[in-house]
């Protein structure tokens, strides 16, 4: 299958140096804002929780809030098999062109320079795939509970679809600008679905789920270049200037 044939190349690329500061680089914001993120829940545990309650005929029993702390660990690790999915779109918007470019390098010399996308337009980017996923996951959390044993695959379709047309859009988009970058991921839109579902599984395993967003700017990086050569499509050395937001 042609899609895991990308993922292969991107992976063989894996101890390139760009890759490994960009895999540094992610891992420690993601640790960053995830200790952030469980910080924050200690402080509201220990404003609300008491240290210690009067229980009748006991008296006072202490250590509630370091017990409920503890769980809360637990609870927080739970909760970055989630948070992980718009971290890593929001970190892969940020550090997208150096990867792309490491790619290109390697494995498609002699293509024409590109106009880097601009940080600006990166940032809305990745700041609105990372609301969008915030929001999709919070409302897919009902047809989780009903999806039951299925809840997973529900959990990798809907962040696959998301993952998938956006990454492969920021890829695109140095090559042939918003409007060929829609153009051509409508006609591989399936493929460009299952792509990101693959992304989105592996992003629910722990450490493993670092590496996944170099890996898979990467992949659609590979994927790009093959759709766009079987499409015929020129890639062009800059994108137009002042191509309009979706």
């Amino acid at each position: 299958m042609l899609i895991f044939q990308d993922f292969l190349k991107a992976l063989g690329q894996l101890g390139d140096a760009r890759f490994l500061r960009v895999v540094a680089l992610g891992l420690g914001l993601s640790l960053a804002l995830l200790v952030g993120v469980y910080a924050g829940m200690l402080a509201v545990i220990e404003w609300l929780v008491p240290a210690s309650v009067e229980i009748p005929w006991v008296g006072s029993v202490g250590g509630l809030d370091t017990l409920v702390s503890i769980g809360s660990l637990a609870l927080m690790i739970g909760l970055s098999v989630f948070l992980m999915i718009p971290v890593a779109a929001l970190f892969s918007g940020l550090f997208l062109e150096d990867v792309a470019q490491a790619v290109e390098d390697v494995h498609y010399p002699g293509l024409p320079a590109v106009t880097p996308l601009k940080l600006a337009d990166t940032l809305i980017d990745a700041l609105n795939l990372f609301g969008l996923l915030v929001a999709a996951n919070a409302l897919a959390l009902i047809v989780y509970i009903f999806a039951g044993p299925f809840s997973p695959l529900v959990f990798w379709a809907v962040n696959g679809l998301l993952l998938g047309r956006e990454y492969f859009m920021l890829v695109a988009m140095r090559r042939l600008g918003r409007e060929g970058a829609k153009a051509l991921r409508a006609r591989h839109a399936g493929q460009i679905w299952l792509a990101g579902t693959l992304m989105a599984a592996p992003l629910s395993i722990p450490l493993v789920n670092l590496l996944i967003p170099v890996l898979g700017v990467a992949t659609f990086t590979h994927m790009f270049h093959r759709l766009n050569a079987a499409a015929q499509i020129p890639a062009n050395a800059a994108r137009p200037g002042n191509a309009p937001r979706p």
